[in-house]
C-alpha cells in the first residue's frame, strides 16, 4: 500500500488559502497512524481576518439574486461530482473509511444536499407570504439572510457535513466561516477552492483550522449570526450555551444512544442485514446508529446465530481495496475510549459476550497493524441500567435487549436522554406507524436504517439536538421573516380625535 501525504494545509479566506500565525499539529492516517499532513492553527487575529473577509461579502452575496446564486453552487455540483473518487481518497485518508464507503456515500450525499438546496431556492424556496387584510390594507413577509455564520464540523463524515451546512447557509444568501474537526482537516480547504472555482464570491465561504479552543472563538464573536454544531452532547452544550449569551441563531446536531426495534413478525434475516448495517458501518461511527438491538425473546437465539455467520462478512484491510468494507477508528483518543466501554462491557457490566471484545484485529499485515482497528463486538443478554447500553460510545458495538411484549420495548427504547433516531422492522405496516408514533425521537424508519436524503428533514429530540438539517425546513434555519403590514386606505384610525 502507498503511503499518502499533502501539502501543508491553511487558512482559507478572502477567495484564497492565507498563512495561518498559530502553531502547527499534525493529522494521520488511521489505519497505519502515519502523520500525512501539517496543519496551521488559526490565531484569534486569523480568525477575525475570515470573519471580516465574510462580512465584506455579505451585502453583496445576500443581495444576489436567489438564481444567480443558484447557477453557481450547482457548477460546485458538477465540480464535486466530477472529482468524486479523488475526493472520496481525500476523506478515506483522513476517517480511515474505505474507499468502497467514501467513494459512493460520501461524496455523493454532500453533493446531493448541494443540488437540493440550490435548486430550491433557484426556484422560489425564499419566497414570502401576503395576506389581504382588508380591501386597503395588506401584509407582506421576506425570507432575509442571517449574516456571518459559523458551521462546526464532526471528523466521521467530514465532506458530507460541510456540505450539509454550507450548502443552506449559502443558498439562503449568508456568508460562512468553517472550522473542520481537528482529526479530519484535509477536505476543507478543497471544498473552499472548489467553490471558488465554481464562482463564489471571495469572502462567502471561508475555513479556519484548530482545536475546541478555535470553536469557542467563534461561537463566542460578537460579528457571528448563527452557529451550527455537529458533534457528541457535552461540547454541543457549551457551543449552545456560548451562542446563547450573543443571542445567536444556532442548529446543534448531536449524538444518539437509538433503538433498533425488532417485531415478533419481522423477516430476521433482513432484520439482522440491517442490524449490521446499523452497527458496523464507519466502523460504527455514525451518530444515528441503532446500537440497543431490541430482540423478542423466542427469537434472540435464531437472531444471534444469523447475526454469527454474518459477522464473518466484516473485511478490514487495505483501505483502498474494493472488497474492504470496515475501516479503524479515527484517531488514537477516540480508539482509546472505545476500548475502555468494551473493557467496561465485559467486566463491570458482565454482559454476555457474543463476538469480539477489547483489543486490535489480530490478523492485519505490515503497516495496518499499527492502525486504530478495533473489533467488531456484540453483546447479548444486555439489560437496560448497563452503561454500555446507556452511552454513546460510537464504536463498532453492538448490544442485543431481549423483550417480552411491544408495549415493554416501546417503553424500554425511550428511556433515555437521547431521542435522535430509532427503527422499526415488521410486515405490519399499520402496526409499524403505530410504533413509530410513540418513539420520542426525531428520525424514525421502518423496515430500514440510517439513510438521509436530502429531502428528508433531519434533527434530534431531547439532548439529541436543537434544530433541523436537510428538506425545506432546513432552509429555514438559515433565514430570519421579516413582516411588513401596509395601509393604502389613506385614513387615520385614531383614539386621538376631536370629540
Amino acid at each position: 500500500m502507498s503511503i499518502p501525504s499533502y501539502p501543508p494545509i491553511h487558512s482559507y479566506y478572502d477567495g484564497a488559502p492565507q498563512s495561518a500565525n498559530g502553531s502547527t499539529f499534525h493529522t494521520v492516517e488511521p489505519s497505519t497512524t502515519l502523520p500525512i499532513a501539517i496543519i496551521h492553527t488559526a490565531t484569534p487575529q486569523d480568525i477575525d481576518f475570515a470573519i471580516r473577509s465574510a462580512q465584506t461579502a455579505f451585502p453583496t452575496w445576500s443581495s444576489t439574486p436567489a438564481p444567480q446564486r443558484s447557477r453557481i453552487l450547482l457548477a460546485a455540483v458538477r465540480i464535486l461530482r466530477a472529482r468524486n473518487d479523488e475526493l472520496a481518497t481525500v476523506e478515506t485518508h483522513d476517517t480511515g473509511k474505505p474507499f468502497s464507503e467514501t467513494s459512493t456515500v460520501d461524496v455523493v450525499t454532500g453533493a446531493d444536499v448541494l443540488e437540493f438546496f440550490a435548486n430550491l431556492v433557484g426556484g422560489g424556496g425564499l419566497n414570502g407570504e401576503t395576506a389581504q387584510l382588508r380591501e386597503d390594507a395588506w401584509v407582506y413577509t421576506k425570507k432575509e439572510a442571517l449574516g456571518v455564520c459559523v458551521g462546526i464540523g464532526a471528523w466521521n463524515y467530514p465532506l458530507q457535513i460541510a456540505l450539509w451546512k454550507s450548502a443552506p447557509c449559502l443558498a439562503a444568501g449568508n456568508t460562512m466561516v468553517y472550522k473542520p474537526s481537528e482529526f479530519t482537516p484535509l477536505h476543507a480547504q478543497t471544498l473552499a477552492e472548489i467553490y471558488t472555482e465554481a464562482g463564489l464570491p471571495p469572502g462567502v465561504f471561508n475555513v479556519v483550522h484548530g482545536g475546541g479552543e478555535v470553536g469557542a472563538y467563534l461561537t463566542s464573536h460578537n460579528s457571528v449570526a448563527k452557529v451550527s454544531f455537529t458533534g457528541q452532547v457535552s461540547t454541543g452544550q457549551k457551543v449552545a450555551s456560548s451562542a446563547a449569551a450573543g443571542m445567536k441563531y444556532t442548529t446543534m446536531e448531536l449524538g444518539g444512544k437509538s433503538p433498533f426495534i425488532i417485531l415478533p413478525d419481522a423477516d430476521l434475516e433482513m432484520a439482522v442485514d440491517w442490524a449490521m448495517m446499523a452497527n458496523f458501518f464507519s466502523s460504527g461511527q455514525v451518530c444515528t446508529n441503532g446500537t440497543r438491538v431490541f430482540v423478542p425473546e423466542g427469537m434472540k437465539s435464531e437472531f444471534e446465530k444469523k447475526l454469527l455467520v454474518k459477522m464473518e462478512y466484516i473485511r478490514p484491510g487495505d483501505l483502498m481495496d474494493k472488497s474492504t468494507n470496515f475501516g479503524p477508528l479515527v484517531s488514537d483518543v477516540h480508539y482509546k475510549k472505545v476500548q475502555l466501554y468494551l473493557e467496561h462491557g465485559i467486566h463491570v457490566d458482565k454482559a454476555t459476550l457474543l463476538c469480539g471484545g477489547a483489543g486490535k484485529f489480530s490478523s492485519l499485515p505490515g503497516l495496518l497493524s499499527n492502525g486504530y482497528w478495533t473489533t467488531p463486538t456484540v453483546f447479548t443478554n444486555c439489560t437496560d441500567g448497563m452503561r454500555i447500553v446507556r452511552e454513546e460510545i460510537f464504536g463498532p458495538v453492538m448490544t442485543i435487549l431481549p423483550y417480552t411484549t411491544v408495549s415493554s420495548a416501546i417503553e424500554r427504547a425511550n428511556a433515555t436522554t437521547y431521542g435522535l433516531a430509532a427503527g422499526v422492522f415488521t410486515k405490519d405496516l399499520n402496526l409499524a406507524h403505530k410504533v413509530v408514533a410513540k418513539l420520542e425521537a426525531g428520525i424514525t424508519w421502518v423496515n430500514t436504517w440510517g439513510e438521509s436524503p436530502a429531502e428528508m428533514s433531519v434533527g434530534g429530540w431531547k439532548m439529541s439536538g436543537l434544530g433541523v438539517e436537510n428538506g425545506r425546513r432546513g432552509l429555514e434555519a438559515w433565514v430570519r421573516n421579516k413582516s411588513t403590514l401596509v395601509e393604502m386606505g389613506g385614513s387615520v384610525s385614531s383614539v386621538f380625535s376631536k370629540l
